[in-house]
């Protein structure tokens, strides 16, 4: 961003000495604005992004810039970091990378911006961590990293980028360790060849469905294990009402029927676990009503489902999930009326908080579904989103657009809410507190 322009003195021959005073006092404090001096920053010109839909199932590295559970490729947010902080800027015309056109006017502190960075999920481009990312994990700045097919051509090559992200990790003050994560349920979505091999659809109409989702869980930990990856973004709990909707299109969800999501759905995670991988439920508090083309990666979806077939339902299998220990939940991006008519649920504190935590009793960790998606066009950019977020009560926010800026952006924007007490700091440190025992539970890098 330019230098704001000096506000202008005229030199008059009846004021010399008052000229020069005033010359000297600018020369001294610098440009400023009436917030204070500003730093100056630099504008950088957005990357050409291909554009149009991308199906659900579709997996990553085709050259669309997709998201995470369902890949979507729009983002909204901006920032500029320095090694000392970070200047903010007030929302603006978005641009296609999210970044902003506003005046910078706040200035996180370092320590707010480290605690920022602990409740944010990077994500990168290409096939090699970048150094600025690698630079924020050493730092601290950094709760872990979503992985896709674009940075796996094979499997040296992501042994090679996991091993350089988890050398950062121990080289930050606390050398906890990083969040390591993927999409791979099974099915269409897989992010890394091998196990699961079976979609939930299948693995629902098998001659033993139970046993099957304990194979899936299984394996699916047993490839990102091998990989050096410790968190699944897996399973799908979605109960969907009618054939060949959108989640039943796709061969995500187990079945129609909330008892036999449930079952299967906590085989799978229960089985995962064990084998020293996280998992988690998504989509709370389900997506199984939404219509073949409601998809919230790429638009806004509303599911007026009732309140008590929405509980009896879509929730239903996260009570189960819950007794059997999950780790994290997902929020979906959708807007439910019967619970908040205005938000969708990753940004309503009903949902997150009332829901989730009080009702259902989750302990765990949440985390947002792509901060860039389609969904979350109507609520800001980057920074906008991931202040929402926070304040409805989701721990982990998915920076999945493959920009390292986004993650930035999400950080700096938390750490500029919590300096001015837009984000409460009691809730903040326990949002990071979760996800620190999180990171520390799944052993060292």
């Amino acid at each position: 961003m330019p230098r704001p322009p000096h506000r202008g003195t005229r030199r008059t021959p009846r004021r010399p000495v008052r000229f020069a005073l005033l010359a000297l006092l600018l020369a001294a404090v610098g440009p400023a604005t009436a917030l204070g001096p500003v730093a100056p920053l630099a504008v950088q010109a957005p990357p050409d992004r291909p554009a149009g839909p991308v199906d659900p199932g579709t997996e990553a590295g085709t050259g669309t810039r997709t998201a995470t559970d369902s890949d979507t490729a729009t983002d909204t947010g901006t920032s500029t970091a320095t090694d000392t902080g970070t200047v903010w800027t007030n929302p603006g015309t978005p641009t296609p990378t999210g970044r902003s056109t506003a005046v910078p006017t706040a200035v996180p502190t370092a320590a707010s911006l480290r605690l920022a960075g602990r409740r944010i999920v990077y994500s990168y481009p290409g096939e090699t961590p970048p150094p600025e990312l690698l630079e924020t994990i050493r730092a601290g700045r950094a709760a872990g990293v979503i992985l896709f097919k674009e940075n796996a051509p094979s499997p040296e090559q992501l042994r090679s980028a996991v091993e350089l992200l988890k050398t950062a990790a121990r080289e930050s003050p606390s050398g906890a360790p990083l969040l390591l994560m993927t999409d791979q349920e099974g099915g269409k979505v897989r992010r890394l060849p091998g196990a699961p091999v079976h979609s939930a659809r299948q693995t629902g109409a098998a001659a033993d469905p139970a046993g099957d989702a304990a194979r899936s869980g299984t394996g699916a930990a047993g490839t990102l294990a091998d990989a050096g990856l410790n968190v699944n973004l897996a399973p799908v709990l979605d109960v969907f009402d009618a054939p060949d909707n959108f989640i039943d299109h796709f061969e995500r969800s187990y079945s129609g029927k909330p008892e036999v999501v449930a079952e299967l759905g906590t085989a799978f995670l229960a089985a995962q676990q064990q084998s020293g991988v996280a998992a988690t439920a998504k989509h709370f508090p389900g997506l199984g009503a939404a219509a073949r083309d409601e998809n919230t990666d790429e638009r806004p979806v509303v599911l007026p489902v009732p309140l008590a077939e929405l509980r009896a339902r879509g929730e239903e299998p996260y009570r189960a999930a819950i007794a059997g220990g999950v780790r994290l939940v997902m929020a979906s991006w959708a807007v439910y009326p019967a619970l908040d008519a205005d938000r969708p649920a990753g940004l309503s504190g009903a949902v997150v908080q009332g829901e989730l935590r009080r009702r259902l009793g989750f302990r765990g960790v949440t985390v947002t579904d792509a901060l860039e998606a389609g969904a979350l066009a109507g609520f800001g950019d980057t920074g906008d989103r991931a202040v929402a977020a926070a304040g409805a009560g989701m721990d982990l926010l998915l920076c999945s657009a493959r920009d390292i800026q986004q993650g930035d952006a999400a950080a700096e924007a938390l750490a500029t809410a919590l300096d001015g007490g837009r984000l409460d700091a009691g809730e903040f440190s326990s949002a990071v507190g979760r996800v620190d025992t999180l990171r520390t539970s799944l052993g060292r890098p």
